[in-house]
């Protein structure tokens, strides 16, 4: 049987879980040494840049359901990174002191992170796949019915 591997080159669906695959590797290699994957490291950076942000507004800016960010506030709070404070009918997500100490050192890894795809990809061709990525995300959020 001959197999077309143009159904796999010419798929959205698969070509970009390919490369989210080998992202996601990426990621985890440079964030081994925080002991913390990637996303609970962005979770940590949005509550740093939005110091008191809620659990609806921490979903929204990263396109989680509000079961994963449970799971990874209860997570952070564990490991003394996050701490909850309700303010009336909302909880507010702040850094704990751990936390911005952790933060810090996020930042490295994040610069790890990038010098090594711009090394592969290059520096324009990151820029312009990260905002493509971003700009048709956008899109696709918009247009879901």
């Amino acid at each position: 049987m001959n197999i077309d591997d143009s159904i796999l080159t010419s798929c959205l669906f698969f070509t970009s879980n390919r490369f989210a695959r080998s992202m996601t590797k990426m990621a985890e290699d440079a964030f081994a040494k925080a002991d913390l994957s990637p996303t609970y490291s962005y979770v940590l950076v949005v509550v740093h840049q939005y110091p008191g942000i809620t659990q609806k507004e921490l979903c929204d800016k990263l396109s989680i359901a509000p079961s994963t960010s449970t799971r990874f506030i209860d997570k952070l709070e564990e490991k003394n990174l996050v701490e909850r404070k309700s303010e009336w009918k909302e909880t507010h997500i702040f850094l704990t002191e751990e936390g911005k100490a952790l933060y810090k050192e996020l930042n490295q890894y994040f610069e790890q992170l990038y010098g090594q795809y711009v090394s592969i990809l290059g520096k324009e061709h990151s820029e312009q796949l990260t905002k493509l990525l971003h700009e048709s995300s956008e899109m696709l959020k918009k247009g879901k019915l």
